[in-house]
């Protein structure tokens, strides 16, 4: 039934994107239609991401879910960039980072955990994952901040693109230990028996969907940054809140769904790999990246964030650290997560 209503809006909401744009109608009514297709499209890739992760296995199955679930934020936040909008650009990757930790980790939990007492995860995953979401955010977003207080403008971006490079590096060096030097060295047995679950799709299909949907993707996500200016004064929006709330829900749908759909099923290693790994992969490369490719735009985009934002992220890592590190969960521990999740989310719309 589900599949039905996204296969719908997909067929409704591409043509609909492309005749509103070109007889411009109300700019309200377009970001409503924008976001909902994007939703759509993502759920698609969210599909496609799944049958690849039960072909490639859970490891390197979250990692294909986190990597195209952010690939959207990404095309957002570039077109983002082109414009200007810098503070949408930061905001929405603090969006991610609350949403990926507290609302996507907490969904899965809560609704897994309300199916099953108790759930596991890899426990050497999880250790490993905090010491990386601790330096990604406590540190590489923290010191640009504190160091930028006493720089100039030019500095503090020279000095971001300095920092970017090493998280790169970092991130890229964390994947070489995780599927390769490290491969299989911390698994855990009961891993072997998802190996037997049939795929929706077949590689070639899914491959082809993915292309298809980023594509399709892309296009509206250059119409939606053009709304944000219009939707924010109409319904009293902040950039702040825009980027940390709508950007980051809607770039990360595709993620969001599937790693709730994945607890549902017990497989609790790919939900966990879905939400802290697009965490990581959002704090060591995207972020990195977008300042990097803003070299080439006329508004530079520095690694420096509001201290609300730097304080909400810091308090949703060590939350998420110190309930996740134990390798088990269960309904109360997501309902936690959610919990500060609300909290922070009416925190920046009141700013």
């Amino acid at each position: 039934m589900t599949n039905k209503i996204f296969f719908l809006m997909v067929i409704a909401g591409v043509p609909l994107s492309v005749i509103g744009s070109l007889m411009h109608w109300s700019q309200t009514l377009m970001f409503i239609i924008y976001c909902l297709t994007i939703v759509s499209l993502a759920a698609y890739m969210g599909r496609a991401t799944e049958s690849l992760a039960v072909i490639a296995g859970p490891r390197i199955g979250g990692l294909l879910n986190a990597t195209f679930g952010n690939a959207v934020e990404l095309i957002i936040s570039i077109f983002a960039l082109k414009e200007g909008l810098i503070g949408i650009v930061l905001a929405s990757l603090t969006g991610s980072v609350l949403g990926n930790l507290l609302l996507v980790a907490g969904l899965s939990f809560f609704i897994g955990g309300i199916k099953y007492k108790r759930q596991h995860f890899n426990v050497h995953d999880a250790r490993h994952n905090s010491g990386l979401l601790m330096f990604a955010v406590i540190v590489a977003f923290v010191i640009p901040e504190v160091f930028s207080m006493e720089m100039t403008e030019t500095k503090s971006f020279n000095l971001s693109v300095g920092i970017s490079i090493i998280l790169i590096i970092l991130y890229l060096a964390a994947l070489f230990f995780k599927l390769v030097t490290h491969r299989g060295v911390y698994q855990r047995g009961e891993e072997s028996t998802e190996e037997h679950e049939e795929p929706e799709w077949s590689k070639g299909k899914s491959i082809g969907i993915l292309a298809l949907a980023t594509v399709a993707v892309a296009y509206v996500s250059e119409s939606l940054v053009h709304t944000f200016e219009t939707v924010g004064e109409t319904f009293g929006w902040s950039e702040l809140f825009i980027g940390i709330i709508i950007v980051a829900i809607v770039g990360n749908a595709a993620e969001h769904a599937s790693a709730v759909i994945m607890a549902f099923k017990d497989k609790m290693d790919v939900a966990v790999e879905i939400a802290v790994g697009s965490t990581l992969q959002i704090a060591l490369f995207v972020a990195p990246l977008l300042v990097l490719i803003s070299i080439f735009f006329p508004v530079n985009m520095s690694l420096i964030f509001t201290l609300p934002e730097l304080i909400a992220m810091g308090s949703a890592v060590l939350l998420t650290v110190v309930i996740a590190n134990d390798g088990e969960t269960n309904w109360f521990e997501g309902m936690t997560l959610l919990a500060a999740y609300v909290i922070m989310g009416i925190g920046f719309y009141m700013l």
